[in-house]
């Protein structure tokens, strides 16, 4: 099998899978129906297309960088000045970079490459107010979502990767698994319909762990010269890609 992988960064990203009414809550980890969304979008589809192809791909995501839970909240009052309406919160992940991998059929997969490469709607993390920063597509790899999360090197932030102290780090994944695995989770993050008239989503099982030894390209043994970093005070500098 081939996978796909994504390089998911962003000043904010949002990936709510329990939203209700005035708070719009964001999950740690990017949701499948996230992910399913931007591959439907760059392919072209309107939401009331089938997404039922794109499910069947396997999906999981390694967790470069955490980054931070933010909130905002907005207020909104009606054009006549009467009462305003009810605050609504929205929670973000700032500064966060993750890996996504989407596997499956190696001419499905380089055909989705190919569609996110010249997108036919506009991408975006969760939210159409969270576009992607920096290079989005890694490439393709082969082998299954586990080898290749496992050896795909460091995907955080050249200062981030500097300052860590190792030459691999530990990182944590969440990865589809069948039903009924051992210690697997339920979530209902399933596509079923993006339709706006009737939003359908399922339950998926998946196994949350730990890729323990991924490349560090920026780790430096303490006697050899210290490679520059990134001016710090660049407010995009925690989310753009350092060469190795």
């Amino acid at each position: 099998m081939s996978v796909l992988l994504l390089r998911l960064a962003a000043p904010m990203q949002s990936w709510g899978t329990s939203s209700r009414f005035a708070r719009r809550n964001t999950d740690r980890t990017p949701s499948k129906s996230g992910i399913v969304g931007m591959l439907a979008a760059a392919a072209g589809r309107r939401r009331t297309d089938s997404v039922e192809d794109l499910c069947g791909l396997r999906f999981g995501v390694r967790v470069e960088q955490p980054g931070q839970l933010e909130r905002d909240f907005q207020t909104a009052r009606p054009v006549d000045g009467s009462a305003p309406l009810p605050l609504s919160y929205r929670f973000y992940l700032s500064d966060a970079v993750f890996l996504a991998a989407v596997e499956g059929d190696p001419a499905m997969v380089g055909g989705l490459r190919d569609m996110l490469r010249a997108p036919v709607f506009p991408l975006y993390l969760g939210r159409r107010s969270c576009p992607p920063a920096g290079k989005l597509i890694v490439g393709i790899r082969e082998g299954t979502t586990e080898e290749v999360l496992g050896n795909e090197p460091w995907q955080a932030s050249p200062g981030v990767q500097a300052r860590h102290p190792k030459p691999t780090v530990s990182l944590e994944t969440v990865i589809d698994c069948e039903p009924g695995a051992t210690n697997s989770e339920l979530v209902h993050d399933e596509p079923v319909s993006f339709d706006p008239r009737h939003r359908q989503h399922g339950w998926r099982s998946i196994l949350r762990g730990h890729a323990p030894n991924v490349p560090n390209p920026r780790y430096r043994p303490a006697t050899a010269p210290v490679r520059a970093v990134p001016d710090p005070h660049d407010p995009m500098a925690l989310l753009t890609e350092g060469a190795p």
